[in-house]
């Protein structure tokens, strides 16, 4: 192949005449108007077919060579000419031999790489500092000390590392996932005076963010842009963005918004928004909710479901702003999207952090039916929970009273709630009226109703009437739970009932294992069975 290049190169330049013109016909050709009309066609362009051939041998395999180290997985190509350059003579210089090593960091060949340094050692030519950034990317599967005697090396010939240098030796600690190594490297290079490249940059904040630790990415990231004219991709903010959502860090969110969103003008995808509504809820970032909403909407999502509004419901509630969180349930039921329990169990806490906020929400929902909107039965029964919870039976029964005047009917979970209520305060004469307006209401109980209707049975010197609502119970194919059955034990044990014995057996007809306090209970008693070896349930607490 040379020996065709040889050839071409050999032709000389041709000679070229430049006719003279005498002084007086030139004054006069740029004195006198020109007649003839100006050439509008383009100057045409006539390639040099010649200028090429004008190269000597070495500048050819030096085009030739750089082509291979720019382009992938060009080694064998390379090793071809490096032969016939031998074979025809040709010298080699610094071009071909970091040509050659480039070709060879590429396929991450160390031992091949520092015998071709060692080859330019024996030809007497020195290394410059791309050589040695060859090495280091040969050795980026390498241990950290084989590139660390590479960078010796560098010191010893008078080079200083710089961004590049360590480039290779951060990247190769990114690669293998060891994050404080990297930040170890960076920060050498600050007490170097060095400032990152933007892909090293880039590279080290994706794996703290990876690596689920937001904080330290944005930390990362504001220190770069602080110290370097570049500004970060936005892929590696929305890396940051997701990251402080999917550890609920409301701070990391907040900001990365900020600058993802209404900075760099960029649209996270529905999943990264509803992430970041889930910390909005946790966090009670009202605002920051409504504009991820705005966003979502500019998506054109469709359809809506209970998922996209629920966080925003929690968001609003703990930031107190409970007009906006009716109006947003207001909005669900327009878009035939029914509200669940969960939906609104935050308005529920916020109202069971003390008494006057349950008062206080009555003028809040006498406002909302003001303005001629309808009160929704979840937010009542919300009132009646927060009541029971705080052990204030008397404002339960006041809210479920209330129902009639805000055209609203109770259902099972207002009942449920009640009775709950009632257990705790044993007042069974309440809870028979309550289970007489469950009746005249038709709603139909469920199994905890019936559970707490038996439990407020068994708090009376008579409990006769909790193993009639134990079998009408069982009539209904509803399964009792443990708690009812750990209920009956007790009364039964300590009454001297020999009922417990059947209460005992269908427990563990049931599947149900002893927990500890009932095996405690009936140890005192020296009526402590054999152990069971099924898997327990849990002891259910009140509502």
């Amino acid at each position: 192949m040379l020996r065709h290049v040889w050839k071409r190169v050999k032709p000389a330049l041709p000679s070229f005449s430049i006719p003279t013109l005498p002084v007086g016909h030139l004054n006069r050709h740029l004195s006198t108007p020109s007649t003839q009309k100006p050439n509008r066609t383009p100057w045409a362009f006539h390639p040099d077919t010649t200028f090429a051939q004008t190269s000597t041998l070495i500048t050819r395999c030096q085009k030739e060579a750089l082509s291979h180290a720019r382009a992938d997985r060009r080694l064998i190509p390379m090793l071809r000419l490096v032969r016939e350059m031998k074979a025809e003579g040709v010298k080699p210089d610094l071009i071909i031999y970091n040509a050659l090593l480039a070709c060879i960091a590429q396929e991450g060949l160390p031992l091949e790489a520092w015998a071709v340094v060692d080859d330019m050692t024996a030809m007497g030519i020195p290394l410059d500092r791309q050589s040695y950034h060859h090495l280091l990317h040969a050795s980026r599967w390498s241990s950290v000390e084989t590139m660390w005697q590479v960078v010796d090396e560098m010191k010893k010939q008078g080079i200083e590392p710089n961004e590049q240098t360590y480039a290779f030796i951060i990247g190769r600690a990114t690669s293998t996932e060891s994050l404080e190594l990297a930040l170890q490297y960076m920060h050498e290079m600050d007490t170097l005076g060095l400032v990152p490249r933007l892909t090293t940059a880039q590279e080290v904040i994706k794996l703290a963010t990876d690596m689920d630790l937001p904080k330290l990415a944005i930390e990362i990231a504001q220190n770069f842009e602080s110290r370097s004219p570049r500004r970060l991709g936005g892929e590696t903010w929305m890396s940051c963005l997701t990251s402080s959502a999917g550890m609920l860090y409301a701070e990391g969110v907040k900001f990365c918004w900020q600058k993802a969103v209404h900075t760099l003008n960029l649209t996270p995808d529905e999943g990264a928004c509803l992430s970041v509504l889930h910390t909005c809820a946790r966090h009670g970032l009202s605002a920051l909710a409504l504009d991820v909403m705005r966003v979502l909407r500019g998506m054109g999502v469709d359809p809506w479901y209970e998922h996209h509004f629920a966080p925003l419901v929690e968001a609003l509630c703990k930031d107190g702003k409970l007009k906006e969180a009716l109006r947003t349930l207001d909005t669900m039921r327009k878009q035939c999207i029914n509200p669940t329990r969960e939906t609104v169990r935050p308005f529920t806490e916020f109202l069971q952090q003390d008494v006057d906020r349950v008062d206080g929400v009555w003028q809040v929902l006498d406002q909302w039916r003001g303005e001629g909107n309808t009160v929704d039965s979840l937010i009542l029964n919300s009132i009646v929970q927060a009541s029971v919870y705080l052990d204030d039976l008397q404002r339960a029964v006041g809210a479920y009273k209330s129902f009639s005047d805000y055209d609203c009917k109770p259902n099972v979970e207002t009942f449920n709630s009640l009775l709950s209520g009632c257990v705790a305060a044993k007042r069974r004469e309440l809870g028979d009226k309550l289970l007489l307006d469950l009746k005249q209401a038709a709603v139909k109980p469920n199994a905890k109703t019936y559970e707490h209707i038996i439990l407020l049975c068994l708090a009376q010197p008579t409990y006769d009437d909790a193993f009639f609502y134990l079998e009408e119970m069982k009539t209904l194919k509803f399964v009792p739970s443990a708690r009812v059955y750990t209920a009956i034990i007790q009364v039964c044990v300590a009454a001297k009932d020999s009922r417990y014995s059947i209460a005992l057996a269908e427990m563990r007809q049931c599947g149900y294992v002893l927990s500890p306090s009932l095996c405690r209970f009936l140890s005192d008693y020296g009526l402590l069975p054999a152990q069971d070896t099924t898997t327990a349930e849990p002891d259910e607490g009140r509502e």
